[in-house]
């Protein structure tokens, strides 16, 4: 199957619909700014209110005039660029590919390499997030506003929480594995001049947060700065970055010298990814990306997650306090070993927590609502400082491949560490409302991840989805979840190369990931909690229809708390969500026949931990028979506090090959 790298078979209608789109964006731009000037959001209204001269008013009196006046001039372009942009869709490809060009950050190849068919297997990290970038105008009524320079932060904050190095600390004590029990400090060596892991005197000591000292104190979007990294031979983004520290600890926990000069011989570090730091003005006009102290959404801040961050800073074999002050400060995250990683609930399989950033080495990421386009080219710049293969603007306008008119693509958006091989998608058919206008549908991939020795290629599947968002809409949703399955069986179908007798492919996975806009938990919602599609797919936080897992929260926010002290950066919301009486103030919840849809004050009486309808969900079946699928980490995530009402999700599968090392 070819992939789209261009939304057109050919430049002349490239350009023809560039010209037809210049036609309608002046009238389109000035729409969205003069709606957007009276749909205010919390933000912005408390603002005002500490504003004796009502300058803002003033504003709007003398802007909206000469905004309806220019747009009433600009409707007779609009309107002919509109004659020429409709009948062009038909003959607009689904989606566009775009692949890393620069070959000193692409790694896509060389992650294809780390597969070991005769190991033990090879673990997979996938995220999903709903992001709401649609226009200014629309996403203020998610109380959320500057879709352009939020698409650009999103985009920093989920590659910078990748790209963090990944620390595994292993303690041994017959006594206590608590993390929060070890005190120490550590310096870390990450020279990857020889490709080689280094060991250093080191000691660790858990800290409120983690600073990672690189080797370039300049920003990384100098090609000068990237040159030199590439010529010392430093991994490239994305890569396994990996510092492993091993703690002996004594029956009360603690740590003597002796066994500190134990632990300095056992910490390795494979070097460091590159951040992508850069100083944005922009970004700081509005308050959802202004860093606080407390924030940890961007790796530049000083503070990071409590339960998952560490302090840890390079030498050069020895501690001199001048070089450490010259290095470029890093966040890194904590994977930790299931019997040292805090659990509330120990009878569960695999690791689980609340953290402030996604997931380290994140290899797998969906998007929903990535709406706007400008908003869609600067996430995925942004994006692709980590990521080398995306899929965007994936979908269908107008009257193409739809019953009704479409007025915006389907806001999909996918991106890999990994070759993709095949993609397609499918609008449905079915949307009501205002959904209609959006050609919601479903994105299906394949992509590589390996190859045996044997040379047979090791892939997996992912789908991303969006389902009808309008309340009561429950029939609907069950039919794009029949449809879903069935184009699924379809693509798998059409792109698999296998025959039973004489496989080419072995199929390491098969993920769905997105926003079904249903919970396990609404009394509403009972048709969609017992379809089908939960008998062939395992949903990690959920034990059946109607009953999540204790430790499953919520993924949709109460807008109007978005700018809270308690809640707008990642760390406090973090903090927040760890607690039952913070949940309840913060998200949504089932709705109630006895209770109103107002969450201020319902403290009592509330089902779940909130209404969670962003979904990961993994099957066993049509997997190679030899290997076993197994969660090994859920996060729900804070990272992207105060840009989306929506909190991401991310999910580790360990695919186990059922062998041991050679």
């Amino acid at each position: 199957m070819v992939l789209y790298t261009s939304p057109f078979p050919n430049s002349f209608l490239s350009v023809l619909h560039s010209f037809s789109w210049g036609l309608i964006f002046p009238c389109y731009w000035l729409a969205d700014r003069l709606v957007a000037s009276f749909v205010p959001t919390t933000y912005e209204k408390r603002q005002r209110a500490d504003d004796p001269c009502y300058f803002h008013a003033l504003c709007i009196i003398i802007t909206t005039p000469i905004y309806l006046a220019l747009l009433l001039a600009s409707l007779p372009f609009a309107l002919v660029g509109f004659l020429l942009w409709c009948p062009l869709q038909s003959a607009r490809r689904p989606y566009i590919y775009s692949r890393l060009e620069d070959k000193n950050h692409a790694n896509g190849a060389t992650l294809l390499t780390e597969w070991k068919a005769a190991g033990n297997g090879k673990s997979f990290c996938f995220g999903s997030a709903n992001v709401c970038l649609l226009p200014d105008s629309l996403a203020r009524f998610n109380n959320v506003f500057n879709t352009q320079a939020r698409a650009k932060e999103i985009g920093r904050r989920i590659r910078n929480g990748a790209s963090r190095p990944q620390i595994k600390i292993y303690i041994d004590s017959p006594t206590n594995t608590s993390i929060s029990a070890a005190s120490f400090s550590s310096l870390v060596s990450p020279q990857g001049g020889d490709n080689t892991n280094r060991t250093v005197n080191a000691g660790i000591k858990r800290t409120t947060s983690m600073e990672y000292k690189g080797d370039n104190s300049g920003s990384n979007n100098s090609e000068d700065s990237r040159e030199d990294k590439g010529g010392a031979g430093e991994p490239n983004e994305g890569e396994e970055n990996t510092c492993i520290v091993r703690i002996n600890g004594e029956d009360n926990g603690h740590t003597s010298d002796t066994e500190t000069d134990t632990v300095n011989g056992q910490a390795h570090a494979s070097g460091p990814a590159d951040p992508s730091l850069e100083a944005d003005a922009e970004i700081s006009k509005t308050p959802n990306h202004k860093q606080k102290e407390g924030d940890s959404g961007s790796l530049d801040s000083y503070s990071a997650s409590r339960e998952s961050l560490v302090k840890v800073r390079v030498g050069d074999g020895t501690v001199d306090q001048s070089t450490v002050n010259n290095k470029l400060l890093y966040k890194a995250s904590i994977m930790k070993k299931t019997s040292v990683r805090k659990k509330k609930h120990t009878d569960e399989t695999f690791d689980h927590e609340i953290s402030a950033f996604f997931p380290a080495n994140l290899d797998f990421l969906c998007l929903q609502e990535v709406f706007d386009k400008r908003a869609a080219e600067k996430l995925k710049e942004q994006l692709h400082h980590y990521f080398e293969y995306i899929v965007y603007d994936v979908g269908v306008y107008s009257c193409h491949g739809c019953c009704s008119f479409k007025f915006v693509n389907s806001g999909l958006l996918f991106a890999s560490r990994y070759p993709v091989m095949d993609a397609a998608y499918h609008c449905y058919p079915n949307g009501r409302g205002t959904d209609s206008l959006a050609s919601k549908g479903a994105l299906f991939l394949k992509v590589q991840v390996g190859s045996t020795p044997q040379d047979q290629r090791i892939v997996g599947y992912i789908s991303c989805t969006h389902l009808q968002a309008i309340a009561g809409d429950t029939t609907v949703r069950c039919e794009q979840l029949d449809m879903l399955q069935d184009w699924l069986s379809e693509f798998r179908k059409s792109t698999s190369s296998s025959s039973t007798a004489n496989p080419e492919e072995l199929v390491a996975f098969d993920v769905i990931c997105g926003d079904l806009n249903f919970d396990n938990c609404s009394s509403e919602d009972k048709l969609e909690q017992q379809h089908s599609l939960f008998t062939h797919y395992k949903d990690p936080c959920r034990i059946g229809p109607g009953e999540d897992k204790p430790w499953a929260i919520g993924t949709l926010l109460d807008p109007e708390g978005l700018y809270d002290d308690e809640v707008c950066t990642p760390d406090n919301l973090q903090k927040v969500l760890e607690s039952e009486e913070g949940r309840k103030g913060y998200l949504v919840y089932p709705t109630s026949k006895n209770h109103g849809s107002s969450q201020k004050g319902r403290k009592a009486s509330l089902k779940g931990n909130g209404r969670r309808i962003d979904y990961m969900l993994y099957t066993e079946e049509g997997l190679y028979l030899e290997w076993k699928v197994e969660v090994e980490e859920f996060s729900f995530i804070t990272q992207l506090a105060g840009l989306t009402d929506h909190l991401p999700v991310a999910m580790r599968l360990m695919v186990s090959t059922g062998e041991d090392d050679p």
